[in-house]
């Protein structure tokens, strides 16, 4: 089983989310429907960025670079050749 960085991104809110799952779908639906309590009330929301990984050690360790990043950084991530929507 795989597991997945994540970003999300709210146009309501114009913000981006960053996670990890081994789960995509189920965690954007969770996103969607306020069962995440950081992203309740600021849908919808959009999948715009994937990577996955072997480990989740892996995946998490990615998780945590990308959530110290500005958001200049984080656009480049998304339009970067990691991205695998």
């Amino acid at each position: 089983m795989g597991h997945f960085v994540y970003i999300i991104y709210s146009e309501t809110k114009d913000i981006y989310y960053k996670g990890e799952t081994s789960e995509v779908n189920q965690r954007l639906h969770q996103h969607n429907n306020n069962l995440s309590r950081f992203t309740a009330d600021k849908g919808p929301w959009k999948l715009v960025f994937i990577e996955e990984f072997e480990t989740r050690s892996e995946a998490l360790k990615k998780e945590k670079q990308i959530k110290r990043l500005n958001r200049k950084s984080i656009e480049k991530i998304i339009n970067s050749n990691f991205n695998k929507l």
